[in-house]
């Protein structure tokens, strides 16, 4: 898969709220979402994002399962990400090539991503690691490319890409509740804007 220098994570976002958010971040070159599966009509969601922003690429993550997999396969997920390592998700995904980006985070979980042709992973929760983790990890693996999930937040982004992250996921600390909360689209706008402007010059 292409990859963006940013996900929009969309983790609770309600229904009726979803396509005014994707149409804000998309505005701001944002086009790459990430649709929560524990969020509440999460497969309803993916494929109305899909109709109304045919140029965005629309994923599901926190998928634990090959059931959960599934379910999001049909519901048109392009890609998938996973907030840990399941051997039969790698298994299932690698068989089928499936765009799956995992979760991991010691060495071992990277080595089994890798076993099964995948490259390029999700490190969560990424805030816990110190800046010299990604480049131990990437001694030994250095066809590995690293997403930073869990943490980033407006002020920090240019750390994780100084660090050598190739890209992050953004959920609460992109599309912030309260502003969600009380539908104040040009606080959030605002918001999206500065985090936009911060990614293009990483």
């Amino acid at each position: 898969m292409d990859k963006s220098k940013i996900t929009g994570i969309l983790r609770n976002v309600k229904k009726e709220d979803v396509l005014k958010v994707g149409e804000i971040l998309i505005r701001y070159n944002i086009k790459d979402f990430e649709v929560t599966y524990n969020t509440k009509d999460s497969l309803e969601i993916v494929k109305m994002l899909k109709k109304e922003f045919p140029d965005a690429r629309i994923g599901m993550g926190t998928i634990l399962t090959v059931e959960e997999l599934k379910k999001a396969e049909e519901s048109g997920a392009e890609f998938i990400l996973t907030p840990s390592v399941n051997e039969e998700v790698l298994r299932y995904s690698g068989k089928n090539n499936i765009d799956l980006i995992t979760g991991v985070f010691s060495p071992s979980e990277v080595a089994l991503a890798l076993r099964y042709g995948f490259n390029y992973l999700k490190l969560f929760p990424a805030i816990d690691l110190p800046d010299s983790y990604i480049n131990n990890l990437m001694g030994p693996f250095d066809k590995v490319e690293f997403m930073a999930v869990g943490g980033v937040e407006k002020d920090n982004i240019t750390d994780f890409f100084k660090a050598g992250f190739k890209s992050v996921g953004m959920g609460s600390s992109l599309i912030k509740k309260s502003y969600l909360e009380s539908k104040d689209w040009e606080k959030l706008e605002k918001h999206v804007k500065e985090i936009a402007e911060i990614i293009e010059t990483v």
